[in-house]
């Protein structure tokens, strides 16, 4: 008999595993001196009463995404994978991405220049992650995704945007690039995580004006995301996983909310049944 499926009682959609002997890229920004599990990832989910994760490829793994997706493997009904690919992957490839947990695709722009993602090498790539209904997860500062994220909608993609979008502090509508990131979020294949406020320099009350406006913009609820960062890289002997957990739920203190951004929203976005 199929065992019954894990219900759903919340997923983090932003976390990171990895060990610190695995081969790393050249010019990373980051080296880590310590080994992050899914045995402990799981165990941060289970004390805080959640169910299932989203695991994001550590941009220093480079494209080697096998760590990551062995566990997502050994872990196929709790756990997804947003993995990061060379734009000329094959269809193969990302076909066998599919087969083995991958629901989107990482760019993680911070500190590199920026390209011309109107070109048709990037169109077709993008294009072929619309077919499969994957996401296009972006991390670059919000001064900059008005000049990033309008293309990859052309494709047909949908684009889900990191960390509260990087605004270095809190998100201020009178700030004209602010002011173009947030009408961006007009668009419904624009999603957002609520998420790292530590990378951002924000306040409790700073993430929840920040939040405020941004529900605003959205006209809703319907497209956010809870992450936990862990292991919070960089910022490891500052956080932890239960202070991020406490964050969401007061920024979100209504019960409705909390269900539609750690359960309903992700759930439909990352395909959890």
């Amino acid at each position: 008999m199929k065992p019954t499926p894990l219900a759903v009682t919340g997923i983090d959609t932003h976390a990171h595993i990895f060990r610190h002997d695995l081969p790393m890229v050249a010019g990373r920004r980051y080296s880590p001196a310590y080994d992050a599990l899914v045995e402990d990832y799981l165990a941060h989910l289970k004390g805080s009463g959640l169910s299932h994760g989203v695991l994001i490829q550590p941009s220093f793994l480079g494209t080697d995404n096998s760590f990551m997706l062995e566990a997502v493997r050994c872990y196929p009904d709790q756990l997804r994978a947003v993995v990061v690919v060379d734009p000329q992957i094959s269809d193969a490839e990302l076909d066998r991405l599919e087969a083995s947990g991958t629901v989107g695709v990482r760019l993680n722009l911070v500190g590199l220049a920026l390209e011309d993602f109107s070109l048709p090498r990037w169109q077709q790539f993008f294009q072929k992650l619309a077919r499969r209904r994957w996401s296009v997860e972006i991390q670059r500062g919000m001064e900059d995704m008005a000049l990033i994220v309008p293309a990859i909608l052309e494709s047909g993609a949908t684009v889900v945007i990191d960390h509260f979008g990087l605004p270095k502090g809190q998100i201020d509508p009178g700030n004209d690039k602010h002011g173009r990131f947030l009408s961006l979020l007009a668009n419904e294949q624009v999603w957002i995580k609520l998420s790292a406020t530590y990378r951002n320099n924000l306040t409790l009350e700073q993430a929840s004006a920040s939040l405020q406006v941004l529900v605003d913009a959205c006209g809703g609820h319907d497209r956010f995301l809870w992450g936990s960062d862990w292991p919070h890289t960089q910022f490891e002997d500052q956080i932890n996983y239960v202070s991020q957990f406490s964050i969401i739920e007061a920024l979100l203190p209504t019960p409705a909310h909390r269900t539609q951004v750690l359960v309903n929203n992700p759930s439909k976005l990352f395909g959890f049944v």
